[in-house]
């Protein structure tokens, strides 16, 4: 056993003081926390002042066009030259674009077009159909007889509030939203950090042995000692960065948080793509604004994220991770040990990143039916368990699932761990010979 943890110590100290790690483990958060911060700034800085000349052949539209600087620049002014001179203004630089509404024939439907020098910006192309489509739609609600106060009491807007009730009869708000959110994400991560620290275990093995270095270490500790050394030591660098991750993103979300209150205020920063349409005369244009149903969805997620049990999602992420990471590394590991060059690895990579594969590809369809029976059983198996049941933990997994699925991740674990010592210990030191699969079955059944 000390001989493991000599070797633990030296594939921990070995990676962890690498210029490559310390800039990892810095940047990974600072990437991270700009996903839900830069976003902010964007929408609230993004803006460029544009004036728009509008012609308007047909009358309608006069003084609908809605001058608002401080949202996102806009200023329309009435035109009431021909249209080439109009167009002449534009390519001069005096104006940024004119609109041009021509008057239809019949009773059909004008159809604008926005000159400008250079593509218009898509939030100017939606706000200008979507007030032409409400002044046309009123036109004809009048000629039907149907007021705007009228068509506006038929609307209704419906939001649908989520309950949990736990196993002691107590009621809490949830936010499916918000469980899909956590349960992809953390799924995500898992996914990822198995697959570049398991690579990295096979490359480890794999420089070992081609540099002839194992052969001097091998005449100290045994195959099945190196090997666990190996895997663990490099679990150890892998859990170090998540920590470290979790607590540098949390901090600089706080800090940011705390700096600027009002730029992290639901209400005031969401943007969707539905536009308030209370009346003509008191569109608030050109801005974007989040109705009351998206506004309480919103709410609902960030009442939610604040009762979300971080430390048992955690515990769970950190537990799933490691049986995950353990059970494929050691298979990782058998690959390095087995093969001489990086060319042969392609061929015994793909029955192993396959379950990961699927696993990944599954969530979508898990996090439709989180208790479904490919649900159940993706998250029962050892192969897919660690990045399904992460998926499936939002919703509330019964807890017998929970120690299910984790005593049998421990059992794959430990039989992924047998079967890569056989290979490991033949393979080791093995040198110059094609192997494929009847070899390794061979390596496996090997009783010696």
């Amino acid at each position: 056993m000390n001989k493991i943890s000599l070797i633990i110590k030296r594939e921990y100290l070995s990676r962890v003081r690498k210029k490559s790690f310390i800039i990892m483990t810095l940047l990974g958060p600072i990437l991270m926390a700009a996903i839900i911060i830069v976003p902010i700034f964007i929408g609230m800085t993004s803006h460029t002042k544009h004036t728009i000349m509008v012609l308007d052949e047909t009358g309608w539209f006069q003084g609908k066009f809605k001058n608002n600087v401080d949202d996102n620049g806009l200023t329309f002014l009435k035109f009431t030259g021909l249209e080439n001179a109009g167009k002449d203004s534009v390519k001069a630089g005096k104006y940024y674009a004119l609109l041009y509404i021509a008057k239809p024939e019949g009773k059909m439907s004008p159809q604008p077009i926005i000159y400008a020098e250079k593509q218009p910006d898509i939030n100017i192309k939606n706000y200008v159909s979507s007030t032409m489509e409400k002044e046309v739609e009123k036109t004809k609600l009048a000629e039907q007889g149907i007021t705007p106060e009228q068509l506006k009491a038929l609307k209704a807007d419906i939001t649908v509030t989520t309950i949990n009730i736990n196993e002691s009869g107590k009621e809490e708000k949830s936010s499916t939203e918000l469980a899909m959110g956590l349960g992809y994400i953390s799924s995500l991560i898992i996914y990822m950090f198995i697959f570049i620290y398991g690579v990295q275990v096979m490359r480890g093995v794999l420089e070992e042995k081609t540099s002839r270095i194992v052969e001097v270490i091998i005449s100290s500790v045994k195959p099945f000692q190196l090997m666990m050394g190996k895997i663990l030591g490099i679990a150890l660098v892998c859990l170090t960065q998540v920590l470290l991750w979790i607590v540098l993103t949390t901090t600089i979300i706080t800090v940011f948080k705390t700096a600027m209150p009002d730029k992290f205020n639901f209400s005031q920063t969401t943007q969707i793509s539905k536009i308030n349409t209370t009346s003509s005369n008191t569109t608030s244009a050109p801005k974007i604004q989040a109705t009351s149903s998206d506004k309480q969805i919103g709410n609902d997620m960030l009442s939610s994220l604040f009762k979300v049990n971080y430390v048992l999602e955690i515990s769970m992420f950190i537990l799933f991770f490691l049986g995950g990471y353990l059970l494929y590394s050691a298979l990782f590991a058998a690959i390095g040990a087995a093969v001489d060059n990086e060319t042969d690895i392609q061929q015994f990579m793909l029955p192993i990143t396959v379950p990961l594969i699927i696993s990944i590809v599954a969530a979508q369809a898990v996090m439709q039916n989180p208790d479904g029976p490919l649900a159940f059983w993706l998250s029962i198996i050892p192969f897919t368990s660690p990045i399904i049941m992460m998926v499936r933990l939002p919703f509330n997994v019964p807890t017998e699932q929970i120690v299910l699925s984790l005593s049998l991740l421990v059992l794959g674990f430990i039989g992924t761990t047998w079967i890569a010592a056989k290979v490991y210990r033949t393979g080791i030191l093995m040198y110059g010979k094609k192997v494929n699969y009847k070899e390794l079955w061979k390596w496996i059944m090997y009783k010696g």
